[in-house]
């Protein structure tokens, strides 16, 4: 397990020299985000990926998705009204508490949309490559 988390700086130095310009995704995180709340991050097919939160507790006024560049935040600020004064918790194991996911995107990637259903957040993410640099045929005369 140990070997899979070790990054050799030579290969990278050699990898990086290959791709100008992509060396920032071998050395900055893709997410910086601890394990809450929870989410999974799904493929679907080779051009349509998905991200999918727990928001169960927060209404869909209280989350908000924003792409800036390569960048999908998606943050929890929970509305606190005072409906607890006279309320005393036994248990309280249901978190509650704000929430900033960051996600860096890959180029080409698209946020199509967002919508909270049945307690979980699903983004809806595509992969839209133009037209000139997806591969064509060539005829040969």
């Amino acid at each position: 397990m140990t070997q899979l988390r070790t990054i050799d700086t030579a290969a990278l130095a050699q990898l990086s020299k290959a791709l100008v310009g992509f060396d920032r995704y071998f050395t900055a995180p893709h997410h910086q985000n601890g394990n809450y709340p929870p989410h999974n991050i799904v493929k679907y097919s080779d051009d349509s990926y998905g991200i999918e939160v727990a928001v169960a507790g927060f209404s869909k006024e209280e989350v908000t998705v924003e792409v800036d560049q390569d960048q999908l935040t998606i943050r929890g600020i929970k509305n606190r009204p005072n409906v607890d004064v006279g309320i005393e918790y036994l248990h309280r194991g249901l978190a509650a508490r704000d929430f900033e996911q960051t996600f860096t995107l890959a180029e080409y990637m698209e946020v199509r949309g967002a919508k909270v259903e049945n307690g979980m957040l699903q983004i809806d993410i595509r992969r839209l490559v133009p037209e000139a640099l997806k591969p064509r045929q060539i005829e040969i005369k």
